[in-house]
């Protein structure tokens, strides 16, 4: 089921949140959307699950709106968490599963086969509040796919995780893309979107900066990167011709270059210097382009 939105527009009074967003989500992929706070991503999902109405455009999925009628089709884990803290997990998950038309019975065993699979079986009965932050959001995340749903929406998910539970949430998310779920997701680290996304939209200001296929962004960027270590001084290269950012590092330095003609020439330049441990040339990351296109570090 494709994902559409064309045109959209939201307004709050004279401020305008998102302004002209076209975007179609391709089903059974995980699609990052990406942007600063403030961008306009929360409100873009909100207008998508029909809890704001667009002042413009149009939203479809399978040519049709998103609204009570489908809600059992689609899972939303929101930016900021909402789980009732004295209810027990069992409790909460249970009542949560049935609003989404799910027998008891079967809740429970998927609920028992989610706290396995997220390494805390002995959470069943345990009140909310008696839970750590990270805890608490894999209770929260598995609110939101009890039901298998056809569309995710998920809000920054791995704010505030640990580096183990982040592995952990990132593993079933891409368990359920393997199991057919089309995924739309949001996140402050550029990592995560590299390695989990073949398509992705930048916000900023509510506009869409940089949107499509992740390796084809990366292609039309233009520029690479350049690594070297080298056992001498690299400050010369600063001024090389071609060469458009530099950052020293421990080892040597990295440099944000051109193109490969480049990066030959700086070879030649360099190869009776001395000796060269490592001379890679690499993509640029999401991080590069980001900060180019919206022109703030983001991490």
């Amino acid at each position: 089921m494709v994902l559409k939105l064309e045109h959209v527009t939201k307004r709050f009074g004279t401020f305008t949140a998102v302004d002209d967003l076209s975007l179609t989500i391709p089903e059974r992929e995980i699609f990052g959307f990406l942007g600063a706070n403030g961008a306009g991503k929360t409100t873009t999902f909100r207008m998508i699950l029909g809890l704001l109405d667009p002042s413009a455009g149009e939203i479809s999925w399978e040519g049709g709106r998103i609204d009570y009628s489908t809600s059992h089709l689609v899972g939303y884990l929101p930016e900021e968490r909402g789980l009732y803290p004295k209810l027990k997990v069992r409790d909460q998950i249970v009542y949560l599963a049935r609003l989404r038309g799910m027998d008891k019975g079967e809740a429970l065993k998927e609920l028992r086969t989610w706290l396995e699979k997220f390494k805390v079986p002995d959470y069943e009965n345990k009140r909310l509040e008696e839970l750590s932050k990270g805890n608490q959001q894999k209770i929260q995340f598995i609110a939101a796919v009890i039901h298998k749903p056809q569309l995710l929406i998920l809000d920054e998910p791995f704010s505030g995780l640990d580096p183990v539970n982040v592995e952990l949430l990132k593993d079933a998310v891409l368990t359920l893309k393997e199991n057919g779920t089309t995924i739309v997701f949001s996140s402050h680290q550029m990592h995560h979107v590299e390695e989990m996304c073949e398509h992705l939209c930048i916000m900023h200001h509510g506009k869409p900066v940089v949107q499509g296929a992740l390796k084809d962004v990366k292609r039309a960027f233009g520029k690479k990167n350049l690594v070297i270590h080298a056992d001498f001084p690299l400050g010369f290269l600063k001024d090389y011709p071609g060469v458009v950012k530099v950052k020293p590092t421990m080892e040597g330095m990295e440099l944000q270059i051109d193109g490969e003609k480049t990066a030959e020439s700086i070879l030649k330049e360099i190869v009776n210097h001395g000796f060269i441990r490592k001379f890679a040339l690499e993509e640029p990351s999401l991080n590069d382009i980001f900060i180019e296109k919206v022109g703030a570090s983001y991490e």
